[in-house]
């Protein structure tokens, strides 16, 4: 049985006993203490804490998660994985165990040919909390189940909460055995690998007040609603039914196993090593796929990281496989969609922007190895020169930490090099690293969200009802007052506040468009609204500032928008709507919107695309633009189901999760696009838009900054004055001032490297005069000189060098100089071979200099360079580096 039809299966037998099923959220997960979705239940959290109404009591899914915690021991194992699905049933304040378990059992025994799974009756066993006799009981009074396969187990096993107060409850486990060939007889307390768990069912029936640890808390008393809340993995699942031994096994991740072993010549099954690499590479490639789908984008931190993690270590393993610098992701990405595609039908609609973005982080990162190896090479010659035999492990841990190149390859290229690699130092540098981390993430832990005061109000108030597509004004009602938080029934003059109406024209700051300011007046108070956020869905926040007066709950009101800060921002996102079609007529559909700010009279626009556009590009897209406003095409706005509007070519924002229902905009027959935001009724009042640059702000992402109406046509105008002077300045035509500028820009150019010439052999003039004057100390030929300012650093280098070159071999000589660049002093020593044999260190030297002049500096044994920011202590730092030097040999 596929995993699709096991998805289905469970979906549709919950749906048959009442239950509304609810589509997978996104991995990006909304708790914002969570990166990314871990488990099936988190976005239920907020119905079983109360914070947000269930769209029904009775709920199913297959959920989507994410887990890093232990992504070193992916493929290592046959039982960790990043990306998995979690099957599961709730009930919130509905039905309770009596219910849950006999649904569980009828569901995993009914015959494959009636809609079950079909597990044999006498293969499964449950797990209860030990002190859940009512769970005992209707496992085996109602269920049938024999006492000896339903075992007790104690709170670490057999009892759930969310780590914060809040509810919580024991849980029954179900497990299959899967034979004695896997272990010992004992039941899932003797062997979890013989028995293997294939559902969790929890109890929430006691409110936690106090929670210290996995197994210390305090309840606070039984709960007024109890709920349910079970969890199937999808992938174990599949490993029973499909009769394979593991998850790598099963048909959504062999397929992309396979298909990496036949590209890199490779066999599964064969080699230890080599199957570890290959099940890095399917695991990875699968959960890479599934986060870029939902949105994610490599990055540096945070969930970008957790991304571009997973993409490096498989660019790495097919490396350690022989892929060499092939770029074998697109295939394999391929292979992930069309596996995955069969649950969600999105990955295929957005393979273009998935592939885009994964094509863009393999060629970076081949682009980083290539970088590493030079890196790892210098590492490797220094290890050599010190006749060691072990990389250190600070070189390993820079070359991880600041070069992205993984240990495993440190490790591997070392042996080549007849080297070992300091891994105790390196693996202490990394928990030391681990550390520091968990300590910030500790800091700034919050728990869960308290959205709570917005659920309260949202379920009192109901839906803010939204008039800003028609209405820029309207009377309302104030219905709810927060001050710091906290619901209040009035606030006075200076107070910010947010407020809650019944009905408002202001748009909340979304979908890239940023919210509406204005003003609320109420019979005996002014309320100046400077932001407005929909915290949870159906809920309109205004923040502001009130100006006069005492604003008291249940007043009436009026509340009017600044219009004119509206029609500017809906005239940047009109134009966004517009530039995102210029773009993919350009590019091709790999040209997908991955984010956008629509401000007053400027945006941005975020786009997925593999390299740089060419300028040419750029503006072609203005002109195609442009020339399509001119034609005053009118703008219209509808609702549709998200089949049709697909049906339509109605565009997306890549990564973006819509409801059933959603709105569409057109503008003419040139754009049509889902989005919920404000837009002009005709494009002919946008005016102009002019593109103003365009940059890279991530692996396979770039960005479009424009301008748009007045502001675009103020841009232009300044713009031309500048041509206009520059004309009469350099006595040229307009259209020849690129020449002529290009011109004056060679000749300038041309000037400066003669003149650099010139100061440079001006200086190197002083050589033999200084090597002639040079001071004997103890046998030792000192030089120590101040160069003129505005001498440059490579200059300063080379006099100190060419100096140190006119002494014998055999005479030990020491030669400093100093000099003042710009403002800031800049020091160079330089010790010949017979000088270090005396003992005598250019860095060592250097270092007092610079500290004399307030810096640092240093370098290796023969040349070494510092400086500092006192330029008015050079002549002290040359007789303290004389000082330094008799103090030594004397």
């Amino acid at each position: 049985m596929e995993s699709a039809e096991i998805a289905r299966r469970f979906l549709r037998f919950f749906e048959e006993r009442g239950h509304k099923v609810v589509p997978s959220a996104s991995l990006i997960a909304e708790d914002p203490t969570l990166l990314l979705v871990p488990a099936g239940m988190v976005p239920f959290k907020p119905y079983f804490l109360g914070q947000r109404k269930p769209p029904a009591s009775r709920l199913a899914t297959a959920q989507k998660c994410v887990r890093t915690p232990d992504i070193d021991e992916v493929g290592r194992t046959t039982r960790h994985a990043t990306f998995f699905q979690m099957l599961g049933n709730f009930s919130i304040g509905d039905y309770f165990k009596a219910e849950v378990i006999p649904y569980a059992w009828e569901l995993l025994t009914k015959p494959e040919s009636e809609g079950g799974f079909g597990f044999p009756e006498d293969r499964l066993w449950a797990t209860v909390y030990q002190d859940d006799d009512e769970a005992f009981e209707i496992w085996h009074k109602t269920v049938g189940l024999p006492a000896d396969r339903i075992q007790r187990r104690g709170l670490a096993d057999n009892y759930w909460h969310m780590g914060v107060p809040g509810p919580g409850g024991p849980c029954s486990e179900i497990y299959y055995d899967r034979g004695p060939e896997y272990g010992r007889e004992g039941g899932p307390v003797a062997d979890e690998d013989r028995y293997l768990e294939v559902w969790n069912l929890v109890f929430m029936q006691y409110q936690l007040s106090e929670v210290r640890s996995k197994v210390d808390f305090d309840v606070a008393g039984e709960l007024p609603s109890k709920n349910i809340d079970t969890g199937m993995g999808l992938e174990r699942m599949a490993a029973i039914l499909q009769g394979v031994d593991n998850i790598y096994e099963i048909d959504t991740t062999y397929k992309i196993l396979d298909k990496a072993a036949e590209l890199t010549g490779t066999a599964y099954g064969r080699d230890p090593r080599t199957d570890v690499s290959l099940r890095v590479i399917a695991d990875h490639v699968r959960a890479g796929t599934m986060l870029v789908a939902d949105g994610v984008m490599p990055g540096n931190e945070g969930r970008g990281y957790v991304l571009r993690r997973l993409l490096r270590r498989t660019v790495r393993n097919l490396r350690l496989l022989g892929s060499g610098d092939r770029r074998l992701m697109h295939t394999l990405t391929d292979v992930a969609i069309n596996v995955m595609g069969e649950q969600y039908d999105e990955l295929k609609t957005d393979a273009p922007q998935i592939h885009a973005v994964i094509d863009a982080e393999e060629a970076s990162f081949l682009g980083t190895l290539r970088t590493g190896t030079a890196i790892f090479d210098v590492a490797v010659e220094e290890t050599k020169r010190k006749k060691a035999a072990t990389l250190s492990g600070e070189q390993a841990f820079q070359l991880h930490d600041t070069y992205g190149f993984p240990i495993d390859l440190t490790l591997e290229m070392a042996a080549e090099q007849g080297l070992k690699v300091d891994e105790e130092g390196f693996r202490r540098l990394m928990k030391e690293q681990r550390e520091r981390a968990k300590a910030d993430a500790a800091a700034k832990k919050i728990g869960n969200a308290d959205v709570s005061i917005f659920g309260r109000l949202l379920e009192e108030a109901g839906k803010v009802e939204f008039l800003g597509y028609d209405e820029t004004a309207a009377d309302t009602t104030i219905v709810g007052i927060l001050v710091d938080g906290a619901s209040v029934p009035a606030a006075g003059a200076g107070t910010e506040v947010e407020v809650v109406l019944g009905r408002t024209p202001f748009y909340a700051e979304g979908g890239g468009q940023l919210a509406d300011q204005g003003v609320i007046r109420t019979g005996g108070a002014e309320v100046e609204i400077l932001d407005v956020q929909s915290p949870i869905g159906g809920l309109v926040v205004h923040r502001g500032r009130i100006r006069s007066g005492e604003l008291k709950t249940g007043d009436e009101a009026h509340a009017e928008i600044d219009l004119e800060r509206r029609r500017a921002i809906s005239r940047s996102h009109s134009a966004t709507h517009m530039v995102h079609r210029g773009f993919k007529n350009a590019l091709g559909e790999t040209a997908a919107q991955a984010g956008s700010e629509n401000s007053p009279g400027r945006f941005r626009f975020d786009f997925t695309a593999a390299g740089a556009v060419p300028q040419s590009v750029l503006r072609d897209v203005e002109d195609e633009v442009n020339a399509v406003l001119v034609n005053d095409l009118k703008v219209n706005a509808f609702y549709t189901s998200q089949a049709e509007a697909r049906a339509m070519g109605a565009l997306a924002m890549f990564g973006e999760k819509y409801g059933d229902e959603v709105r569409v905009v057109e503008i003419g027959d040139y754009s049509r696009e889902l989005c919920g935001g404000t837009h002009v009724h005709s494009s002919g009042q946008l005016g102009l838009v002019k593109v103003l640059a365009e940059q890279s702000v991530g692996a396979g992402v770039r960005r479009v900054e424009a301008l748009v109406g007045i502001d675009a046509f103020r841009y232009l105008a300044r713009e031309s004055v500048l041509v206009s002077q520059l004309t009469e300045q350099l006595k040229a035509r307009r259209e020849e001032l690129p020449e002529r500028v290009e011109g004056i820009v060679t000749r300038l150019r041309a000037a400066e490297k003669e003149l650099e010439k010139v100061r440079s052999a001006q200086v190197l003039q002083v050589a033999g005069e200084l090597a002639g004057k040079a001071t004997d100390l103890h046998g030792v030929s000192v030089v120590t000189h101040r160069a003129p300012d505005g001498t440059n650093a490579d200059d300063l280098r080379k006099l100190a060098l060419d100096v140190r070159g006119r002494f014998p071999s055999d005479r030990p000589a020491v030669i400093v100089v100093a000099g003042v660049p710009s403002d800031r002093p800049v020091v160079v020593a330089a010790v010949n071979e017979a000088g270090r044999e005396r003992g005598l260190k250019a860095g060592r030297l250097v270092g007092v200099a610079a500290k004399a002049l307030g810096g640092g500096g240093g370098g290796k044994d023969d040349v070494a360079q510092g400086g500092g920011s006192r330029p008015e202590a050079i002549g002290d730092a040359l007789r303290l580096v004389e000082q330094a030097i008799t103090e030594q040999l004397g």
